[in-house]
């Protein structure tokens, strides 16, 4: 048999017991609900984070592309103005070589023509008797024939 005594003492002590231990655990049961309200809000602010950065570097990423196209952009307009500028340059180089050789051929079609009228006028000179050892005008045959040497 059980003493009833002592088994009213155990059953009050067990009354006062378990409410203790109930509220301890609630409290127990409330303080690790409140820590996984917590660990979720910084997993929450984690992501958040991660998703700002991961926008900030496709964004990055995006205007680091954009800035190479147009550098690319930039290079290609750069060289086909200097293919234009030297194109240009190379005409007006031709058209002055032009310019020059047609001033060219008219100084030698000049001398051609002087040495002709030396020609003719020497060719006049001993028809009439003057020979290359005479003097004419106080200069020798040969000077006269001769260029100076300051047009040489």
């Amino acid at each position: 048999m059980v003493d009833q005594n002592a088994a009213l003492g155990l059953i009050d002590e067990l009354r006062v017991a378990v409410p203790e231990e109930v509220r301890a655990a609630k409290r127990i049961n409330a303080e690790g609900e409140r820590i996984i309200e917590k660990a979720q809000e910084e997993a929450e602010r984690i992501v958040a984070r991660a998703q700002e950065q991961a926008a900030f570097l496709i964004d990055e990423r995006g205007l680091t592309h954009a800035a190479e196209a147009q550098s690319r952009e930039i290079i290609a307009d750069a060289r086909a103005d200097a293919d234009g500028i030297r194109g240009g340059a190379d005409e007006y180089a031709v058209s002055v070589l032009i310019g020059l050789e047609g001033d060219v051929v008219k100084t030698l079609t000049s001398i051609k023509k002087g040495i002709e009228l030396l020609g003719e006028r020497r060719a006049s000179l001993v028809a009439e008797g003057a020979g290359p050892d005479d003097e004419v005008d106080g200069q020798s045959w040969e000077d006269e024939a001769e260029p100076s040497p300051t047009t040489r």
